[in-house]
């Protein structure tokens, strides 16, 4: 095939040209970030005035619905777009059946309406999983060592209309149960909560990067060594993603996600080429962890590469990113 590209020769080209000057560098660039691509995840507690740091994720803390909602005015100023709100809670909460996920007072409904009292204007995207409810630590119902899909997915219905009906703008599965998302949208179109969007996992990996999120939320004890592979796609699977991300597309999701990020780039870009629709990229706990220990450590620059991997996402193809680095990554580029 015939390459695309015309190329002259040197000395008459000479491609550093574009290359010898900032203003020149900026001129020419082909994919820019900027703090509304970012998508910024944070963890919520019960209590006032709570700040919780998570070892594992430094930088990162457990926050109190009256501290979230202050950093949630603090993101709307740098002009991030929305919050993905994920919850930590105490374990006498958890049960087998999960049933806090679709308590209509349980602590993601109570800061959905908070922050969207004080910043009606900010996004509010939830997570529709029970493994911060659920005492095995898994994303559906356990029953004989099986996760069960259809009984999940009638939990994930009722967690979902909890939400929405707290004000969330945006529904997020990341449960990877076959049909969840048609079960979803219907029970939103029902209940005439039509224009709340769903934004779905479509393509979650059973990775080895989660580890650090798991502390976050207080699943990884319950998990214990059980894993999450009969639901999560294999990492060696591509064609399987496009199939996942097809299903979902046509039951009603909004937009999707690839999660984890980086090491899959090309899962992302190749929804983007095939589909056509927003994809989001989330970059994990595992890949935020890494940059930072090694920041830490002098061994690399941590905001300059945070940057640079988020900028790569966008050069992929992602409509945006979820990242623990939004905060800072907002100030360094918005200035």
């Amino acid at each position: 095939m015939a390459n695309k590209f015309t190329y002259g020769t040197f000395p008459n080209t000479r491609q550093r040209r574009n290359r010898m000057s900032d203003w020149s560098r900026r001129m020419v660039a082909e994919t820019r970030l900027t703090a509304h691509d970012l998508i910024l995840p944070v963890f919520v507690i019960d209590g006032t005035n709570q700040r919780t740091p998570i070892p594992s994720m430094p930088g990162v803390e457990r926050q109190s619905v009256d501290v979230l909602v202050e950093t949630a005015k603090h993101a709307e100023k740098l002009g991030i777009p929305a919050l993905a709100l994920f919850p930590y809670i105490e374990a006498n909460l958890k049960t087998k059946d999960a049933r806090e996920a679709y308590n209509p007072d349980n602590i993601v409904c109570r800061a959905t309406k908070a922050i969207k009292d004080a910043c009606p204007n900010i996004g509010v995207i939830t997570d529709v999983a029970l493994d911060p409810f659920n005492s095995d630590g898994q994303d559906g119902i356990v029953v004989d060592g099986q996760i069960l899909n259809d009984e999940t997915t009638e939990a994930l219905v009722r967690q979902a209309l909890v939400q929405a009906k707290a004000g969330c703008d945006v529904v997020a599965p990341s449960d990877m149960m076959d049909g969840r998302i048609g079960a979803i949208r219907k029970a939103l179109e029902g209940e005439s909560l039509k224009n709340v969007q769903i934004m779905s996992y479509s393509a979650k990996y059973a990775s080895s990067f989660y580890g650090p999120f798991r502390d976050a939320i207080g699943s990884a004890s319950a998990l214990g060594k059980a894993d999450k592979k009969t639901y999560q796609l294999d990492p060696a699977n591509s064609d399987e993603a496009m199939r996942e991300v097809a299903y979902d597309l046509e039951e009603g999701a909004d937009s999707v996600i690839v999660k984890p990020g980086l090491p899959y780039l090309d899962v992302l870009y190749r929804v983007r080429q095939e589909f056509g629709v927003p994809v989001f990229a989330y970059q994990v706990s595992g890949e935020y962890a890494m940059l930072r220990a090694a920041g830490a450590n002098g061994w690399l620059d941590y905001l300059g590469c945070a940057i640079e991997t988020l900028s790569c996402f966008k050069r992929a193809g992602a409509s945006g990113v979820l990242t623990y680095s939004a905060i800072e990554v907002a100030e360094a580029i918005e200035g």
